[in-house]
């Protein structure tokens, strides 16, 4: 009897193990349902929505319609908090912000042309009011405004001379030599081109709606392939520069790389795009080169990289390991882990031991930015690292560990030191070598074009199209980060450049382009 009753008191405690396990289990899984719905919110809502509490979001997402300025508003309130009872309260109190000094008028660049605008006096104000002679001008009362031309289209007609001679018929007809041009048999200028390329690569105005504006202002009607077809032989164009630029950037011992998806119609009736990538490689002070592929396998950069020997600096993606060999020292990002944390506190704003590695994370960046500020070298920026970031991540580390053994695995901030850990070696690489950067950002900063054009344009139109749409998005963004007018080095590079010969190429890219710009 005491030996039944043994077992069945056994038997109800492993059950109530087993349902202290699942409810352990259950509040973990609540809580990292939570964390996310919470970032998507904010996601949702913007970044003033970050201050809100859970309640006030839950009250945002049951409104048909969120304005900015409501969101705003309910920022500026306490937060609601939930009282013992269950009932909501919600106490206003007012809030107080310190006003900004207005910073005063804005200067207009002194490169840009001025144009003078007179305006004269009345009639009335011409006369002296006391002895009724002529008044002298003495001087302007000055406004400056920024302006604008409004495109105007016209039709450019080429009239290339014929010449013959009429005593000497046998020696025929003489034509002068073609213009040099981008698209040769093109219905469209170099200049319309370029405005298609500024505005679909810059601006990320689909072609479809470039369209819209020819017809609307300028009362044609340029078919879509037309545009398309230009577009596509700009591509072409440039794809050996790329190719130069590639050979530049591999030349050296420094790159950062990212990726990032991009729509392509297959043509194979499943209604559905293909998800290839965009690869991005590129160095601080130097040219960028996207690499289009298919897929998202590390066979993209091992091959892109060939025999390159240096640092390779990226997230934590782990593609990027399988190409990292005895050549290549693999460093991480900074700023990736940094924005982990970033996620913990959002939500849960009370977190702060989270809060305290951002602050840390932070107090590393500031040496960078006292670095940059002062215009110090690599020599003088890794010296002032060397004096004052050991200490920094001694804490760093010590904090991460806490954060590890006491938070939840699934939870954000669980997630972030597990991840900051796992890459720790690669994070701390900025100490040994100079040229290193604490973070990715300039790679990431790159995708923007890509990621702001394709909520605009959608997708690719083939496979093909790939790499050209890739040897653009190079050019543009090489003459982005270098200070190069898009406009200027389209004109003086595009017209003629099928003609040239490959060894004239390398002269053509955007960094030896800003090297003879210097000069």
């Amino acid at each position: 009897m005491i030996a039944q009753l043994r077992a069945q008191l056994e038997e109800k405690e492993k059950q109530l193990a087993r349902k202290d396990q699942a409810l352990a289990l259950a509040e973990v899984k609540i809580q990292s349902l939570e964390e996310r719905l919470r970032l998507e919110r904010i996601a949702r809502y913007g970044k003033r929505s970050e201050t809100l509490s859970d309640l006030q979001l839950e009250l945002l997402d049951l409104e048909p319609g969120v304005s900015s300025e409501e969101i705003e508003a309910e920022s500026n309130r306490e937060p609601i908090t939930t009282s013992a009872d269950g009932e909501n309260t919600d106490e206003e109190k007012p809030v107080t912000k310190p006003r900004r000094k207005h910073p005063g008028r804005q200067t207009l660049p002194a490169h840009l042309e001025r144009i003078d605008q007179i305006v004269v006096c009345t009639a009335e104000d011409c006369k002296c009011g006391r002895c009724g002679r002529q008044t002298e001008v003495i001087g302007y009362e000055e406004t400056e405004v920024l302006d604008v031309k409004p495109a105007e289209y016209f039709v450019r007609v080429i009239k290339r001379e014929k010449r013959a001679c009429k005593q000497c018929e046998e020696q025929g007809v003489r034509t002068a030599a073609a213009v040099e041009r981008i698209a040769p048999k093109s219905l469209l200028s170099d200049n319309v081109i370029i405005d298609l390329l500024v505005n679909k690569y810059c601006e990320a105005t689909p072609l479809y709606r470039q369209q819209v504006v020819l017809r609307r202002d300028a009362g044609v009607e340029v078919a879509l392939s037309t545009l398309d077809d230009a577009v596509i032989r700009v591509g072409e164009l440039l794809i050996p520069i790329t190719a130069a630029m590639k050979r530049e950037l591999l030349s050296g011992t420094y790159i950062q790389a990212d990726e990032t998806p991009v729509g392509v119609q297959t043509h194979d009736k499943r209604g559905r795009n293909h998800q290839a990538y965009m690869w991005q490689y590129g160095s601080p002070g130097k040219g960028v080169v996207f690499d289009f592929r298919m897929g998202r396998d590390h066979e993209g950069p091992k091959l892109f990289l060939g025999e390159f020997q240096g640092i390779l600096q990226t997230d934590g993606y782990k593609a990027y390991d399988k190409v990292s060999g005895r050549k290549i020292v693999h460093a991480g990002c900074l700023a990736h882990a940094r924005r982990k944390f970033v996620d913990a506190v959002k939500v849960n704003a009370k977190d702060l031991e989270a809060a305290r590695v951002v602050t840390l994370m932070d107090q590393l960046f500031a040496i960078d930015r006292e670095a940059r500020d002062n215009n110090f070298s690599h020599a003088e920026r890794h010296a002032l690292r060397q004096q004052r970031a050991p200490k920094l991540l001694e804490e760093l580390r010590s904090q991460l560990l806490a954060i590890k053994k006491t938070a939840l695995p699934k939870s954000a901030a669980g997630q972030a030191a597990n991840y900051t850990l796992m890459l720790w070696q690669k994070l701390t690489l900025f100490l040994e070598y100079p040229v290193l950067e604490l973070s990715n950002n300039l790679a990431e900063n790159s995708m923007r074009p890509i990621a702001l054009g394709r909520k605009n344009w959608l997708h690719l139109g083939s496979k093909e199209a790939g790499p050209k749409i890739a040897a653009i998005f190079s050019v543009v963004e090489s003459c982005r980060r270098l200070n190069i007018p898009i406009r200027k080095y389209f004109i003086d590079v595009l017209p003629g450049l099928a003609n040239r010969s490959i060894q004239t190429i390398n002269q053509l890219t955007p960094t030896a382009y800003a090297a003879n710009r210097a000069k």
